[in-house]
């Protein structure tokens, strides 16, 4: 198992990062996709503008803009929950965006939520109940224009666990 300092090295070794995408998620090997930065509260996470990612109209596909943003918010949610003082289970619930600008470079999606997503961890551990927390992951091409903005509802509940 994976300690949070493990999976931070894991994150910003290319090396180590293309191993874990190629064994628990292959198409973000393909893609190309790598995680620029990340801490506590704020990730990046980068999308190249290449055959694997475009669709035929000569822009980064919708579908692949969807994984780096889901994963500039979910490297900072699985390192909370492996930071968890018990068991906690997370799920995407809900995903809206918005397209403002074709995507024709490299793009960079960013997530500043960390904090919203630690406390909506905590107070699911603390009441025993459900959280849902909004986060949001914004896509920003080389010339430094908003291509899109994603809207994640994440949901984090404690594992019940068997004795």
């Amino acid at each position: 198992m994976l300690h949070t300092t493990d999976f931070k090295k894991l994150t910003l070794n290319k090396f180590k990062l293309a191993f874990f995408f190629l064994k628990k998620m292959p198409l973000a090997f393909v893609s190309g996709m790598r995680v620029t930065q990340f801490d506590d509260n704020y990730a990046s996470v980068s999308i190249p503008y290449n055959y694997f990612t475009k669709n035929p109209f000569g822009s980064v596909y919708f579908a692949v803009q969807s994984m780096a943003a889901e994963l500039s918010s979910g490297v900072i949610a699985i390192n909370e929950v492996m930071k968890a003082s018990a068991p906690v289970s997370m799920l995407i619930f809900n995903m809206d965006a918005q397209f403002t600008k074709k995507a024709r470079s490299k793009i960079l999606f960013t997530c500043n939520d960390g904090k919203a997503i630690a406390q909506a961890i905590g107070k699911a551990i603390q009441e025993g109940v459900g959280q849902t927390v909004t986060i949001t992951s914004t896509g920003v091409d080389s010339q430094g224009d908003i291509v899109s903005t994603f809207h994640f509802t994440w949901t984090f509940k404690t594992k019940n666990l068997k004795t």
